[in-house]
């Protein structure tokens, strides 16, 4: 099994049926201290010819040093395919060696850090409509006013039944009591979840009535948004395309006397494509998809993976500090926006408060042992304001692929063997069971969700404050068979459930 898929379909189960070299850089990255070793170098070799991805970071985030780095970006023979004037990010592509060192030289004082971003050349070339428009706002996309809906909107679910077929196999619901919160709400149409992922089917009969196909995106063409009208479906035969419909039958399925229902049955849900089909999500893809949150006022998202294609970012790594700070400005300005965000904690099996060692990245050209350090992140799970969800077993020990870390993991769900949707073409039934944190985290953004619909006036940090409290706390226990680093600390927090496990009732309450 590929190392970089491991959080996206390590420990699965369906039922139903480029070179490395010299580095060549200018800008910013924070030293190790003098306490622990410098992590490992990566470096990304980019010879002329070879057409590469870059993010260069303003050093703020306004209009007109945004408008320097473009214009030193083009100077160094570079082409903007995308800025984030909200965060002070541009995305460029160029084929030349030197880049990054004139793109740094020639932007003097506003560019903060440059970096590659994979170590391979661009597979999706140069998007034809690349570079800024300013003419529509200050990304070139329209921010909305937030909605406050009252009642139904189009395509909302109509109660059917009082329970639905196969809700009676879903024990991941008992276990965070979301099927007692449903007596009180199912969620609230005003809500909108971001589901960062693979793409969903569009027409499977437990989504459709929820999926909100004008704020859906697909954000692989180069880390552009994509707004064509099938760009953030599903993709038949993609390395694991499959994923994000699971992920978001978890989170909203509706509850229309078909098939399974949601955490939160009756809220909206938009597709935000951040995985190409070759199965990777590189920063820029998901820069764009947490801005593109952001910029649609949606309320919470979910990110079931980590970012290629390093497993860990570390601070003191040039390429990777500058891909490291354009995903946590992205968090943070959409954060600023009124959006929590729910995050997989990887499945790895590791304790991530004592992690020296990476032997998976780069997982797009030839993987190197490398010593990490604390300054050696997984995004964007591991970014301040951000809920890293662990996984737990029917039986709630902790899950044996999952990560764990005092003070690392926030709250933990069920994550093995769950039942959610599935594409046809990999489940005739349309339903399945997969395992990982990948299934942990969604259920959190459901519970976040019916939190949100009880409580619009909440803020992202009050919203994970209450997550935490409301969690139902869970003393140490063996982890399933026994695998990785022992549980630390008392059922109020420890090292396996955080705060404990993730509670839908209290949040509705």
């Amino acid at each position: 099994m590929s190392p970089r898929l491991t959080r996206r379909r390590a420990a699965m189960a369906v039922a139903s049926a480029a070179v490395l070299g010299t580095a060549l850089f200018s800008g910013t990255a924070t030293a190790a201290t003098s306490a622990e070793p410098v992590s490992t170098p990566v470096p990304i070799v980019t010879p002329d010819g070879m057409l590469m991805s870059y993010i260069v970071n303003a050093k703020a985030a306004n209009p007109g040093q945004t408008r320097l780095v473009e214009r030193a970006v083009v100077a160094a023979g570079g082409v903007v395919v995308q800025s984030w004037p909200e965060i002070g990010v541009v995305v460029a592509h160029s084929d030349r060696a030197a880049f990054r060192t004139n793109v740094a030289a020639g932007g003097g004082n506003a560019v903060e850090s440059v970096g590659a971003t994979r170590t391979v050349a661009v597979s999706e070339g140069t998007p034809e409509e690349a570079g800024a428009s300013w003419g529509r706002g200050a990304s070139g996309y329209k921010q909305g006013a937030k909605k406050d809906y009252n009642g139904d909107l189009p395509g909302a679910q109509t109660p059917a039944a009082a329970t639905d077929p196969d809700e009676a196999a879903q024990w991941d619901m008992v276990q965070i009591k979301a099927d007692q919160a449903h007596k009180i709400t199912d969620g609230s149409r005003s809500v909108l979840v971001g589901v960062l992922d693979s793409g969903i089917v569009p027409d499977h009969p437990d989504l459709k009535p929820n999926i909100d196909v004008p704020n859906s995106v697909n954000c692989t063409d180069a880390g552009r948004p994509d707004l064509s009208p099938t760009g953030w479906n599903y993709s038949p035969g993609g390395v694991s395309a499959y994923h994000g419909t699971h992920v978001a039958g978890t989170i909203a399925a509706a509850r229309n006397g078909i098939g399974i229902v949601g955490v939160a049955p009756n809220v909206r849900i938009a597709s935000v494509k951040v995985t190409n089909y070759d199965g990777f999500i590189y920063p820029e893809y998901a820069v764009c998809g947490f801005v593109w949150a952001g910029l649609k006022h949606m309320d919470v998202t979910n990110s079931s993976y980590y970012i290629d294609p390093f497993m860990y970012y570390c601070e003191d790594q040039p390429d990777q500090y500058a891909a490291k700070e354009a995903v946590r400005r992205a968090v943070n300005w959409s954060t600023g926006q009124g959006v929590v965000h729910a995050a997989a904690a990887g499945n790895a099996a590791t304790d991530l408060t004592n992690n020296t060692f990476d032997t998976t990245s780069p997982d797009d050209s030839t993987p190197v042992t490398r010593t990490i350090n604390s300054g050696c992140h997984d995004i964007p799970t591991e970014l301040d304001g951000v809920a890293t969800v662990s996984a737990t077993t029917q039986a709630t020990a902790l899950a044996s692929f999952s990560n764990r870390g005092l003070g690392v993991i926030d709250v933990a769900a069920p994550g093995r063997r769950v039942l959610s949707t599935l594409p046809k073409d990999v489940a005739p039934t349309g339903y399945g069971l997969l395992s990982g944190t990948s299934m942990a985290s969604p259920h959190v953004a459901g519970v976040l969700a019916l939190m949100k619909s009880a409580h619009p006036t909440w803020t992202p940090a009050q919203m994970l404050q209450r997550l935490e409290a409301q969690a139902d706390d869970h003393p140490c226990a063996a982890p399933e068979n026994n695998v990785g680093a022992a549980c630390v600390g008392p059922p109020s927090e420890n090292s396996y459930y955080g705060e404990g496990i993730a509670d839908a009732l209290d949040a509705v309450s």
